[in-house]
């Protein structure tokens, strides 16, 4: 192979860079990336960034020795990819040819349309959302954060460290009652009322008022009204996946990929959040869209695409995340619709801490931790090593 090519700069793009030279690969890299910036990391944008301790040379995830001998196009985005040529096109009209193709597109955040061209309205995804939402989030400033998820929650909590009055709506019964169910949901909201931040859940939003481009307050279906100088859009996230619809690559809720991030067509593999993994484990594809599934699958998808040994590779771990909110760390491992039941082995939910395990029969398939960072460890290692034994080859 001959040459290389990752459409996607951040994380996993560069994690697959890395791979690929780890294991030897000599041939051409060329990183594609509609972003502007080279990679960098995006959690501390909800946190410290926003915060105004971290500044934009501190989230660089390149190493000053770093030495990938990759070819750089950034600022413009790839807008088709045809198999027959091997050839990526971009939106400035130039083409990339690649024999290997690792594609690293990433999500878009949901918008709102009616009010996505408001001058105070913000989606957190890139540095550019970041510094923006940072000059709005004045002390005494009203903000409603609109859905409670994790960018949602980490904004909430760093505004209202900064002296903001927020609210946050969320239209599920608990926060995160997707990742985490809505007994563990329920436990995360309690985040948010023992820091005295409003939380709304049921929320249905029944329209917004608009001053001069800019929103003014937020009209609930029950009839209040939630005046507002920012507003936080933050419901979740779509694969950037539209550039590849007539490649012939099979799509669902993202690149449909086997158990190592293959795709349908031949040299072709997918990670990041844009990928949406076979899992043996749920005999459904998946996608993981946290850090950790960023930098670590990367290597598998790489070395299937260049066909390297894998013998030498750690298993694919099961989806891990981690989330500062009001001076605590939440840390999660594994998959909680599997669960048929929860046990809290350590605190519980009007304690200062907990550690609670989701079991199937007796075999726990994930767990939460908040506040226990060194009993999660232990755990997590536990949950990992069950899913390495359990997980079979399963055809896609």
């Amino acid at each position: 192979m001959e040459s290389l090519v990752i459409v996607g700069a951040s994380l996993a793009g560069l994690s697959a860079a890395r791979a690929a030279r780890n294991l030897g690969f000599e041939g051409r890299v060329v990183i594609i990336g509609d972003d502007h910036q080279r990679p960098y990391d995006r959690p501390p944008l909800s946190k410290d960034f926003l915060a105004g301790r971290l500044q934009p040379a501190d989230l660089a995830l390149e190493t000053d020795d770093e030495a990938l001998d990759a070819e750089w196009i950034l600022g413009t985005r790839a807008v088709s990819f045809d198999p027959a040529t091997r050839l990526v096109h971009l939106a400035d009209g130039t083409t990339v040819h690649a024999a290997g193709l690792v594609i690293a597109t990433g999500a878009s955040p949901r918008s709102l349309p009616q009010i996505a061209a408001a001058a105070n309205v913000v989606s957190l995804r890139t540095l550019d959302d970041a510094q923006r939402l940072r000059t709005l989030l004045t002390p005494g400033a009203r903000l409603v954060v609109v859905g409670a998820g994790f960018i949602g929650a980490e904004v909430a909590s760093t505004a209202h460290a900064l002296g903001l009055e927020v609210t946050v709506l969320e239209k599920s019964p608990t926060p995160l009652c997707g990742p985490l169910g809505t007994q563990l949901g329920a436990v995360v909201a309690g985040l948010h009322e023992r820091a005295g931040v409003e939380l709304i859940c049921g929320a249905e939003i029944a329209d917004f008022a608009l001053t001069d481009g800019s929103v003014t307050a937020v009209h609930l279906a029950g009839g209040r009204v939630l005046e507002a100088d920012v507003v936080l859009v933050g419901i979740g996230a779509v694969p950037n996946t539209a550039w590849l619809e007539s490649s012939g690559i099979e799509l669902g809720n993202g690149v449909l990929c086997d158990a190592t991030g293959a795709t349908s067509i031949p040299g072709v593999v997918a990670v990041g959040d844009c990928a949406a993994w076979w899992d043996p484990a749920t005999a459904r594809h998946h996608r993981v869209e946290h850090w950790t599934g960023a930098a670590q699958r990367p290597a598998v998808a790489v070395a299937a695409l260049l066909g390297a040994d894998q013998a030498g590779l750690p298993p694919v771990k099961p989806p891990y995340f981690w989330s500062d909110q009001y001076g605590t760390r939440l840390q999660f491992v594994g998959d909680a619709s599997r669960a048929d039941r929860v046990a809290y082995e350590h605190g519980g939910p009007d304690q200062d801490s907990l550690l609670a395990v989701y079991y199937t029969g007796d075999h726990p398939v994930a767990v939460l931790a908040w506040n226990q960072t060194k009993l999660f460890c232990r755990w997590r290692k536990t949950v990992e090593k069950l899913a390495a034994t359990a997980a079979q080859p399963v055809a896609a």
